[in-house]
């Protein structure tokens, strides 16, 4: 009975790290998604083309686009922090986490164009 335990020891173990890991994943997308949904979505549209009524007046990027693509990480996290012609700042309102967050998602957003 011992040497079954020691053989399934090691799989229970791998399985119960695996699942911790995937859902701690899904749970991060899931939570840049809604930070993006309360920020973003007014003016970026759900879909980040920037075609709300909103983004077309204010003429937002489109975040799909190789112009906001090929802009780096950091580049694009000081956007959201500081702002950029008439986007408003969000460092004051979002945690540098929640910002790199939505770095992120951005990025995934263009994946999926």
């Amino acid at each position: 009975m011992r040497h079954k335990f020691f053989q399934c020891a090691p799989r229970s173990i791998f399985i119960c790290l695996a699942i911790l890991v995937l859902s701690s994943g899904a749970r991060a997308q899931s939570d840049a998604a809604k930070i993006y949904q309360k920020n973003c979505v007014l003016c970026h549209a759900i879909d980040g083309s920037g075609s709300s009524p909103s983004g077309k007046a204010m003429k937002a990027k489109d975040l799909k686009s190789s112009e906001v693509q090929g802009k780096s990480d950091a580049e694009l996290a000081g956007f959201i922090t500081q702002g950029k012609d008439k986007m408003p700042a969000f460092g004051k309102k979002l945690k540098p986490d929640d910002i790199n967050q939505l770095v992120a998602y951005t990025r995934e957003m263009a994946a999926k164009k």
